[in-house]
């Protein structure tokens, strides 16, 4: 699961996201990519599921670059504990996810198989996202 080796705060406050995203929103890697339209946090786990559906189509052709971390941390309280008494602990780990940010990256494949291991990727993904390719691409 991914998450930061260290942190110089152990908690954050919630925050808020609005509007599209300033950087990340390019290809910087591969030929092709997918890219969010939606605001969301996704997790570790969620990341982690998606990396996993698009190598195991891609077989071991191709390379897979992941664009998000998870930096943010989500605390909870412990179940059946009564309001108040500060901040529960840190349960898990987000990555901030705002509209035009691509997640993944991929390069060596051709453009069908791209597009159909993009396509398992994001089915693990809570939020809408869309297939991107390079401008200038030849296949």
């Amino acid at each position: 699961m991914l998450q930061p080796k260290k942190t110089k705060f152990r908690k954050q406050q919630k925050g808020r996201m609005k509007g599209n995203t300033k950087r990340g929103a390019e290809l910087a890697f591969g030929s092709f990519g997918i890219k969010a339209l939606d605001t969301c946090l996704l997790t570790g786990r969620q990341i982690e599921a998606a990396r996993q559906a698009i190598t195991r189509f891609m077989k071991r052709e191709g390379q897979l670059w992941i664009r998000v971390f998870p930096d943010k941390p989500i605390t909870k309280k412990p179940a059946e504990v009564r309001m108040g008494k500060g901040k529960g602990a840190p349960e898990y780990f987000v990555a901030r996810i705002t509209p035009g940010r691509i997640l993944f990256e991929a390069e060596g494949v051709n453009l069908e198989t791209a597009k159909e291991a993009m396509r398992l990727g994001s089915q693990k993904l809570p939020i809408l996202t869309k297939f991107v390719v390079r401008k200038d691409y030849v296949e």
